[in-house]
């Protein structure tokens, strides 16, 4: 077994993992994320992108292959110590914004921290100072159906990272976006996260997206991929071979 670097706050070696239909999800994709970084999981859709945020999460168990948060190893806890995992130290954002309908606004971004035991005013102080962030503080008493799909989503990422979040996974946290609203949702996160120092993994397949990482991840069929930038030619060169080619 080899030793995770101490210097990466998620670190996963050999992940293996194979849907149920039998299609493959990751065929030993391997990654380090440093404390603070803003990593960018990237590829075409069915690449493995959401099957490796799961992965590293402790949402989806690989079927090989080891992952380990803060030196602690992920792939070798049971379901409950996963859950608590989850809960205490990671946040979540999915593609498509899930609210709970009954409660308002800023109910929703709290909700997290109330599940923790947090008490409803403080709960309701750290939901109000993230929601202000995220520009939609003036909307915290209104209810789900009553704002843009652009708000909706606001909220989830307030809602994420209210409880201070160690790690942050986005899974195409913009997708059902439209391109002013996506680049205006990507910046307010990324800056909000860098300000906090918050862990970041992003999948997207939109290479705009993955511009504002700090670093990005190629993902193809399950796999990690390396992409190779070829020097451009000289002009001379391309006169030359034009010539003999002639």
């Amino acid at each position: 077994m080899e030793a995770p670097p101490d210097n990466d706050v998620l670190w996963a070696h050999s992940l293996h993992f194979t849907h149920r239909d039998g299609s493959p999800g990751l065929g030993g994709v391997s990654l380090g994320v440093r404390e603070g970084e803003i990593l960018a999981v990237s590829g075409p859709r069915g690449s493995g992108k959401t099957t490796l945020l799961g992965c590293l999460s402790g949402l989806v168990s690989a079927q090989r292959g080891e992952v380990w948060f803060n030196s602690v190893p992920v792939h070798s806890m049971g379901p409950m110590a996963r859950e608590r995992l989850r809960r205490d130290r990671f946040g979540w954002i999915d593609p498509v914004p899930a609210l709970v309908p009954e409660l308002n606004v800023w109910e929703n971004a709290a909700l997290p921290l109330m599940l923790r035991g947090t008490s409803r005013r403080r709960a309701k102080t750290a939901a109000l100072e993230w929601l202000e962030r995220l520009d939609i503080g003036d909307h915290a008493h209104k209810r789900p159906h009553e704002l843009r799909q652009s708000e909706r989503q606001r909220v989830c990422i307030a809602r994420a990272l209210a409880p201070a979040p160690a790690v942050l996974f986005a899974d195409e946290p913009t997708a059902p976006l439209h391109r002013a609203d996506r680049s205006h949702v990507l910046r307010t996160l990324t800056t909000a996260a860098r300000s906090h120092g918050i862990t970041v993994v992003l999948a997207t397949h939109d290479p705009e997206t993955a511009a504002l990482a700090d670093r990005t991840v190629p993902l193809l069929d399950g796999r990690h991929v390396h992409t190779v930038h070829l020097p451009p030619v000289p002009e001379t060169e391309g006169r030359a071979t034009c010539s003999l080619s002639v």
